[in-house]
C-alpha cells in the first residue's frame, strides 16, 4: 500500500479509500445492494490486510447502519488509532425538517448521532456531504469549527458543489478564524471530468485534496460497454448517470479495454490506474462486493500508464452536464 497526505493538510491517508455504501442493512434507506454485517465483514478484514487505512461512510447511507456495521467491523481489524474514519452529513435522516441541512442544530446532532453509531470519540475526516442553501454559510462554518475544537472532528471535509459554493465556504472559514475544509470528495472518472475546469484547480492552488468517487463510474468502465450488471439494476440514482453522450462514453470505455488487453491486466485496474495520474487526486474511494473489485484496486497501485495510455483514454471525451448534484 502507498500513503500520502490528504492535500496539504497532515491527515496521512491510505492511497485507496475503501468507500463503505455498500455495507448495510439491505434495502434500508433505498440501497437494495447493500451487504449484511457477515457478507461484508471479509472486505474490511481484506483491506486492513491490504494496508488501507481510510474508510469513507455516511450518515445517510442505509440509514446510519453503515456507520454502525463500519465502527464495528474497524473495532474487530484494526485499532482505532490506525484507522482514518470519514463519514458526512447533510442528506435526509428522517422526514422532519430538522432532519437534514447544514443548520448549526442539525451539525450538533448528526456529529453526535455518528458518533455513537461509529462507536467512536471522534471522527478523522467530518464531510458535508451537499452544499445546503438554506443555511447561512457562515452559521455552517462555526459550527463545524465547533467540533473541532471540541475534539468531535480533527478535519472538515467538503464533497460535491459548484466551485463558487466551496470558495465561499472557505472564504468564510479563513476569514472569521475558522476550520477551513482540507478535501473535496466528487465524482471523477474518465467519462465525467468536468471538475477539471474549475473546481481540481481551485484545489489545487489552495491545498485541498481531492477524494474522486465513482471512479470506474460506477462499474461502467470494468466491463464491456453496455454489459449488464446486478448494481445498475437496483441504484435507481445511479442508473440515471452518464447518459449525456454514450458515443464518447463508449469510447472512452473502449480504449480503456484496449489498454487493459494490450497489458493483461482488467479494465478496473486501467481506470484506477488514470486516477493515480493526476496530482490533485489523493486517492479514489472505492467500492468493493465482490473479492476481485478490492484485489483490482490494490493491483491498480503498481500499474503506470504511458502518457500515450492518458491521452487514448481522454481524446473521446465531451464536454457536459455535471452530474450528482447539480
Amino acid at each position: 500500500m502507498e500513503y500520502t497526505r490528504l492535500g496539504a493538510s497532515g491527515l496521512t491517508i491510505s492511497r485507496l479509500v475503501l468507500g463503505c455504501m455498500s455495507y448495510g442493512e439491505p434495502g434500508r434507506g433505498g440501497h437494495g445492494w447493500s451487504l449484511a454485517e457477515e457478507q461484508s465483514r471479509p472486505f474490511f478484514r481484506a483491506a486492513v490486510e491490504a494496508g488501507i487505512i481510510a474508510f469513507d461512510t455516511a450518515n445517510v447511507y442505509s440509514l446510519g447502519s453503515s456507520e454502525e456495521i463500519t465502527g464495528r467491523m474497524l473495532r474487530e481489524f484494526t485499532t482505532r488509532d490506525q484507522a482514518v474514519i470519514a463519514t458526512k452529513l447533510a442528506m435526509p435522516m428522517g422526514t422532519g425538517p430538522t432532519d437534514r441541512g447544514l443548520s448549526r442544530g442539525a451539525i450538533m446532532t448528526q456529529i453526535d448521532a455518528s458518533l455513537k453509531r461509529l462507536g467512536t470519540d471522534y471522527i478523522d475526516l467530518y464531510q458535508i456531504h451537499r452544499f445546503d442553501a438554506r443555511a447561512p454559510i457562515e452559521e455552517t462554518m462555526e459550527a463545524l469549527h465547533d467540533i473541532v475544537r471540541a475534539g468531535k472532528a480533527r478535519y472538515i471535509g467538503a464533497s460535491s458543489m459548484w466551485t463558487w459554493q466551496f470558495s465561499q465556504m472557505q472564504h468564510a472559514a479563513r476569514q472569521n478564524g475558522w476550520t477551513p475544509f482540507v478535501s473535496m470528495q466528487d465524482q471523477y472518472n474518465p467519462i465525467m471530468r468536468e471538475e477539471e475546469r474549475e473546481m481540481h484547480p481551485f484545489c489545487s492552488a489552495t491545498g485541498v485534496g481531492v477524494l474522486s468517487y465513482s471512479p470506474i463510474a460506477r462499474g461502467r468502465l470494468s466491463r464491456e460497454y453496455g454489459a449488464p450488471s446486478d448494481r445498475l439494476g437496483l441504484d435507481e440514482t445511479g442508473a440515471k448517470l452518464y447518459r449525456q453522450d454514450e458515443v464518447s462514453d463508449r469510447a472512452i470505455a473502449d480504449a480503456v479495454g484496449a489498454i487493459a488487453d494490450e497489458r493483461g491486466i482488467t479494465r478496473a485496474q486501467v481506470a484506477l490506474a488514470w486516477q493515480f495520474t493526476k496530482p490533485t487526486v489523493s486517492a479514489p474511494v472505492i467500492g468493493a462486493t465482490k473479492p476481485k473489485h478490492l484485489a483490482d484496486a490494490v493491483a491498480a497501485l503498481d500499474v503506470e500508464l504511458t502518457a500515450d495510455d492518458v491521452a487514448r483514454i481522454e481524446a473521446p471525451y465531451t464536454s457536459r452536464r455535471p452530474e450528482g448534484f447539480a
